[in-house]
Parts: C-alpha cells; sequence; structure tokens
C-alpha cells in the first residue's frame, strides 16, 4: 500500500495461485532436489506432467518447472509462445480434474479452477515443508499501536479469522530526505507476511486509519489477481469493493489526504 502526494496504493499482492513476473529461466537449485523421487525419476513425472498440460491447452507450448516452494505453489508466466507453470512437486501426482484446471486457470484464470488449485494444495498440506520457512521475528507492539490487536479485531470482524498471515512493523529507519511517495503496508505471499510502515506507530495516527491501511493488506490473501493485456491488476474492482466496506473507509480516506504530507516528512 503506497501513498503519494497525488496518486493512491499500489503493491504487490500475494496469493496462493497467481501469475509469476518474468524469471531467469527454470530453477535448478537445492529446492527442486527435495521431492523424494530419484532424479530420473523426477525428471520423468515433470515430463509427462508437462506433456498432461499441454493436451489441455487452448494454444501455446507448456513448460514445467518443479519447485518445493513453501508459500508459492503455483506461479504462471506467459511469453512467446510458451506458459511456464512453476509448481510445487505435489503436482507431479495431481488427477486429471486438476491438471485441467491448471491449464483453464493459465488462460482465463477462471474462478472455479482456482478453487479447485486452491483444495488440491490444501488436501496436500502435509507435503509442504514447513521447516524450509525463513524465520522471521514479528514486532507487533509498538509505542502507540499494538498490530496483533488491529489484526485479530479485523480477522474476526470481516474475514471469519481465515486470514492466515502473520503481520509486523517494518524496519524503523531514518527518513529520506526529499520522500515523495511511501509504502505504508506490504504483503509479502512468499512469506505470508504483512508489513507496516512504523510512521504510523505514532499517538496522532488514528487507529482506524491504521487498521484500514491493515484491511487493505489482509485483502490480499483472499483476492485473485488477474492478467489483463498481459499485466496483472492487483487491485481489481471487486477488490476496491471490499476495501470500501470498511466501516470508516471514507473516513479513512480522507484522512489520509489531509495527513499525507506530515508521514511523508517523517
Amino acid at each position: 500500500m503506497t501513498s503519494r502526494a497525488s496518486t493512491a496504493k499500489q503493491d504487490p499482492p500475494n496469493l496462493e495461485v497467481v501469475p509469476a513476473p518474468d524469471e531467469a529461466g527454470p530453477a535448478q537449485g537445492p529446492a527442486q532436489r527435495l521431492d523424494a523421487r530419484s532424479p530420473a525419476a523426477r525428471e520423468e513425472a515433470r515430463e509427462e506432467l508437462q506433456v498432461r498440460l499441454a493436451a489441455h491447452m487452448p494454444r501455446g507450448r507448456a513448460r514445467v518447472v518443479v519447485t518445493d516452494n513453501v508459500h508459492t505453489m503455483v506461479s504462471i508466466k506467459r511469453g512467446q509462445g510458451v506458459t511456464t507453470f512453476r509448481v510445487h512437486h505435489m503436482f507431479l501426482d495431481a488427477p486429471s480434474r486438476v491438471v485441467r484446471a491448471l491449464a483453464r486457470y493459465a488462460h482465463t484464470q477462471d474462478r472455479q479452477a482456482s478453487a479447485e488449485l486452491r483444495a488440491f494444495i490444501d488436501a496436500n498440506d502435509a507435503k509442504i515443508r514447513r521447516s524450509a520457512t525463513r524465520e522471521v521475528v514479528c514486532d507487533v507492539a509498538g509505542r502507540h499501536h499494538n498490530l496483533k490487536d488491529v489484526f485479530d479485531e479485523l480477522n474476526a470482524r470481516y474475514f471469519d479469522g481465515k486470514i492466515r498471515a502473520r503481520i509486523t512493523w517494518g524496519p524503523r529507519t531514518r527518513r529520506r530526505p526529499g520522500r515523495r511517495s511511501i509504502k505504508l503496508g506490504s504483503y509479502d505471499f512468499e512469506q505470508a507476511l504483512i508489513r507496516i510502515h512504523p510512521v504510523l506507530d505514532a499517538s496522532d495516527v488514528p487507529r482506524f486509519y491504521l487498521a484500514w491501511v491493515v484491511y487493505h493488506e489482509m485483502l490480499h490473501e483472499v483476492h485473485d489477481i488477474p492478467v489483463v493485456d498481459g499485466r496483472r491488476v492487483y487491485h481489481t474492482p471487486e477488490f476496491r469493493r471490499a476495501e470500501a466496506q470498511f466501516d470508516r473507509y471514507a473516513e479513512a480516506v480522507m484522512w489520509e489526504r489531509v495527513n499525507l504530507g506530515r508521514l511523508l516528512n517523517r
């Protein structure tokens, strides 16, 4: 969530199934060696999945890269007639309906396909190596605001307690001279982590405004990111409608407009 003197927010969201940015070729590092198969068997399974996906694609060629990621189970990018699927090794054993859903989601971002993929991921949760998660120490007790209290209240009120992300204050660094924009919040999908800028940990920042920033980041966990004209749309009309459901939305927007200058100068 980035605020500027004249524009609203832009920040990278994170979901379990997202179109991915360009990456420099297939991953060949340690993450790919964590599946229990032998290298030869794993490569055979990867090639088989590639063929299965190609059979359901309306156009272009399928390319499969297998990972042992902890949070990103599927990421997809398209370019030059090739659709690259970076998938967790659980998908090597996926049934036909899941493979069809994966191919369909790559080209249409179909909601039903997304739901089928999420259900498959949830059912294979035990295959995800939790020990691979990089430890992050969460700093929630600020000088004036406790992020955990704010997060827990929002999670119960708006999300039925289903948001799984952790939350922390960002690093408390000195202000950059001449700053014209400020990222007040972000959602890191790889770590399932919300970071809030410490300029909001101040006595003159009302709790409802801090809650709105946190709420915005929490929404990224439950909203898909469609690709339109080759670009990811982080804040869809549906996302914006959900954002406006915050009970003090108008008040929060007005407070930001009036006080953004003070936040930039801290």
